[in-house]
């Protein structure tokens, strides 16, 4: 899944849980630390390449690998 590969491969360090859900009638959802990133259901559509994570940059910022850690979160 490239949307859990492109977060986790930068974004690691500041994750605590990345949830992906998948179901019946092309349900999926990305959930990181409990919240809400992105929704099929609620776009109406698949998330472009690279969507995921210009949404995560939104919520969380640019952040650069290894500069935060989850207790400076």
């Amino acid at each position: 899944m490239s949307a859990a590969h492109d977060l986790l491969h930068d974004y690691q360090h500041v994750i605590e849980t990345l949830t992906l859900v998948t179901g019946s009638k092309g349900v999926f959802e990305v959930v990181v630390d409990d919240r809400p990133l992105y929704s099929k259901h609620a776009k109406g559509r698949h998330a472009q390449p690279g969507e995921v994570l210009a949404l995560f940059r939104e919520q969380y910022g640019p952040f650069r690998p290894g500069a935060m850690s989850n207790s400076t979160r």
